[in-house]
């Protein structure tokens, strides 16, 4: 094999032509000490020699490193070998200078290797970060109000505190609200941070100090009168307008760094926005930005589903069920417990669950059709196809937690009572329904109700007594008016109506638990309810996520979304968003027109 010719000049970098990859490290020995003669002067001194030889050994180590270089210096290589002669000499000459160190010649621009992990770091940094250092986020009194553990929220962004917060934190301690609480529970965390060991609120104190490493920010206090200059049409007095203040003056006493106000207040939003002043919602309660994007529980299959799992699809039967194993690129869209459909004309539809899935496969299971009257439910069969899903879920036993979804009429109510029914008076599954929901008003409201507690949430349960007395008129229609009263009796004995003001403390064992107008829920009260389920309790949760009447909670931040999104792929858990209204066309058309 040739051997490779000798660089014309130091430092220089052998082309991947020049070179078998295959070549051992014996060749590469021997070239280089046959090529060391050539390149040394004939008048050169020993010490000019032995540089040389360093950086051609150098030179030829990282031999595998060369066809990765972009544009490597072929100067010189490649050119037939001759005798060095006078010019050469002269080229050669300033070489009794000291010599430049390996790392900084190999540092190069001819090298074309630059610095571009670095840069490339500062602008990740930038994303969230202006000019290398973090945010200060100023926060509003009903941040802390609303999220207790907002402090711990920001990441390694810093958050500062107007001393006008804390006086209105002090004013709402008082009493048994949910906002009361909320103060009371963002008093004692301020006070942990601040009484930390080696801890000064002049230099602001470490947020990770009390066990929340994500907050890796500092937290400011205001420990000094903080002027600026704010129209004088905003009233000094108020508290909005002095949060406003220390805005403004931070900004201009720290020109470096990005001030942001963080308010639940849109009005504040507004305001500050108006000054020139950066303000922000506060986010991290939303479960999704756009209720569009709401996991629905369902999902239709490709028209070429079929074509594409035709050479890997298994079957078999067990019981009434027909199972199917399928792969391809459709099975990671897959949760486990979502529904699948597929509907194409001149072919067979399949309407199936997700029961397992196991690498790039899942099991498909068909579903009990209760579209016929024969599989009715206490007299109710499903009219359209997410019905259908709902109704599996609701019969499943293996399912402890459903939640239902849809625009008014679509049958919510009316399904999960029946499936309560069927499953307490003739399955004997369950003892006893459970029905609450949150007693929120559309209107003003009526003041004081008398009575106890199931009489007190009568007119709460004004959609309970219309399903019931179309459920007993359906399962007692030929059996007279003693059949039809004996019925409802029947029916009331194992229906219990209780408030959730009282549920904290309590336990469900072997019930099934109606929670209504789930949509009027914040994520606390919603995690309240379903933690007290005990063993064999189920528990639905139905509600229409455009009928929010709840102050303060959009479709975004409803706990009933934020209990769709939590569950969704839970074995023992499933969901459906019931589309097309069966009420009647009067209740349907108003619901797409109004």
């Amino acid at each position: 094999m040739p051997l490779p010719p000798a660089p014309s000049k130091r430092a220089a970098l052998l082309s991947p032509e020049a070179f078998s990859l295959k070549a051992s490290e014996a060749a590469f020995e021997e070239a280089a000490s046959q090529a060391r003669p050539a390149i040394t002067p004939r008048a050169s001194a020993p010490a000019q020699a032995a540089p040389a030889t360093a950086q051609q050994n150098a030179n030829s180590r990282p031999r595998k490193a060369a066809p990765k270089d972009p544009k490597p210096d072929t100067r010189g290589v490649g050119k037939p070998q001759r005798p060095p002669t006078q010019p050469v000499a002269k080229q050669a000459a300033p070489a009794a200078s000291p010599p430049v160190p390996a790392p900084v010649q190999a540092a190069a621009p001819s090298a074309g290797r630059p610095a571009a992990p670095a840069k490339s770091a500062r602008r990740s940094n930038q994303k969230s970060t202006q000019n290398g250092q973090a945010r200060l986020f100023v926060l509003d009194t009903n941040v802390l109000l609303h999220d207790p553990t907002s402090l711990f929220r920001f990441e390694e962004h810093d958050i500062f505190l107007p001393m006008i917060v804390l006086e209105e934190l002090d004013g709402h301690k008082k009493g048994m609200t949910e906002v009361a609480r909320n103060g009371r529970q963002t008093s004692r965390t301020l006070d942990a941070l601040v009484a930390q060991q080696g801890g000064d609120m002049a230099k602001g104190l470490k947020l990770a100090a009390t066990g929340h490493l994500a907050a890796r920010g500092m937290l400011y206090f205001q420990t000094e009168p903080l002027d600026s200059q704010l129209p004088s049409s905003l009233p000094q007095g108020k508290a909005d307008n002095q949060i406003l203040g220390v805005v403004k003056a931070l900004s201009d006493k720290y020109p470096q760094r990005e001030v942001i106000l963080v308010s639940k207040d849109i009005n504040m939003r507004v305001k500050a926005r108006a000054l020139g002043l950066a303000a922000e919602d506060y986010e991290n309660d939303k479960t999704l930005e756009d209720g569009e994007l709401l996991y629905s529980g369902a999902l239709a299959l490709p028209q070429d589903f079929w074509t594409r799992q035709s050479k890997t699809i298994e079957s078999w039967q067990s019981g009434s069920h027909t199972f199917y194993r399928v792969g391809g690129p459709v099975v990671v869209q897959f949760y486990i417990n979502q529904f699948v459909y597929f509907e194409a004309p001149g072919e067979p539809s399949l309407y199936a669950r997700v029961t397992e899935i196991r690498d790039k496969t899942a099991v498909l299971k068909t579903l009990k059709d209760y579209t016929h009257l024969k599989s009715a439910v206490w007299g109710v069969s499903s009219r359209n196809r997410e019905q259908n899903f709902a109704l599996n879920l609701l019969m499943d036993p293996e399912v402890d937690f459903v939640t239902l979804t849809g625009t008014a009429g679509t049958g919510k109510t009316l399904m999960a009572l029946a499936s309560g029914l069927t499953q307490v008076l003739d399955d004997r599954r369950y003892t006893e329904i459970i029905m609450t929901r949150a007693t929120v008003s559309v209107g003003e409201d009526i003041g004081f109700l008398p009575g106890t507690e199931e009489e007190k949430m009568g007119p709460w349960m004004g959609a309970l007594d219309d399903n019931l007395e179309f459920l007993a008129k359906g399962d007692g229609g030929n059996a007279g008016e003693w059949g039809r009263s004996a019925t409802n009796e029947l029916i009331r004995s194992r229906i219990k109506v209780k408030s959730m003001n009282f549920m904290r403390g309590r336990t469900f064992m072997n019930k099934y638990v109606i929670i209504d107008e789930a949509q009027n829920l914040t994520p606390k009260q919603m995690k309240t309810l379903i933690t007290r389920a005990g063993p064999g309790t189920k528990i639905i949760c139905m509600g229409n996520l455009a009928q929010i009447d709840t102050p303060y909670l959009t479709e975004g931040s409803s706990g009933l979304t934020y209990a769709v999104d939590r569950f969704k792929g839970w074995p023992h858990g499933g969901h459906i968003t019931l589309a097309r209204g069966e009420r009647s066309r009067l209740a349907d058309f108003a619901s797409d027109a109004l």
